[in-house]
C-alpha cells in the first residue's frame, strides 16, 4: 500500500517518537540515577502520546502500525557506544537525546504542513511541548554535568 504525503509525514513523526523512546530505554544503564530519574517522566509522557497518536492515525488516516527499523536501532546503539570511548558517557547520551529531539521536532513540524483531523492536532501540540520541555531539561543537565 502506498502512503500519501500526509501519511508519510505521520509515519515519520511516529518513527521519530518511537526512536527517541527506544534510544532512551536502550541507554538507561548508561545514565547516572539522577539523570535517569529526571528524564524518565518525559519519556513516560512521550510513550502515552505516541500510543494516542498511533491510535488516531489508525482511526483517521487509515494507517497500520509499522515495524521498527532494527538495523538502524542497532547502528545507533553501536555508534553511541563508540563515541563513549572518547567522551563522558552521560554527556554522549545527553547529546544523542538532544539530536533525537531535533529530529522529532522536524518530523512534527513537517506533519503540521498537511491538513490533519481535529483530533490529531492537540496530540501533536502536546508532543511539541514535550519536546521543548525535554530540550530545556537536557540542556540544564548538560550544563550541570559540565560544571561537575
Amino acid at each position: 500500500m502506498f502512503l500519501d504525503n500526509r501519511q508519510v509525514a505521520m509515519d515519520s513523526a511516529l518513527e521519530a517518537l518511537a526512536d527517541s523512546i527506544d534510544y532512551f530505554q536502550d541507554n538507561l544503564e548508561r545514565l547516572r540515577p539522577t539523570l535517569r530519574d529526571a528524564l524518565k517522566p518525559h519519556y513516560e509522557a512521550r510513550n502515552r502520546s505516541m500510543s494516542k497518536l498511533q491510535e488516531l492515525a489508525r482511526q483517521h488516516l487509515n494507517m497500520l502500525p509499522r515495524d521498527a527499523d532494527v538495523e538502524r536501532d542497532d547502528y545507533m546503539w553501536l555508534w553511541s557506544r563508540l563515541k563513549s570511548f572518547v567522551g563522558n558517557e552521560s554527556q554522549v547520551v545527553i547529546g544523542e537525546l538532544l539530536e533525537q529531539e531535533r529530529v522529532l521536532m522536524q518530523a512534527l513540524s513537517t506533519l503540521y504542513t498537511h491538513p490533519l483531523p481535529d483530533a490529531i492536532e492537540p496530540v501533536i501540540e502536546d508532543c511539541l511541548k514535550g519536546c521543548r520541555a525535554l530540550i530545556r531539561e537536557l540542556y540544564e543537565l548538560q550544563k550541570q554535568r559540565q560544571r561537575s
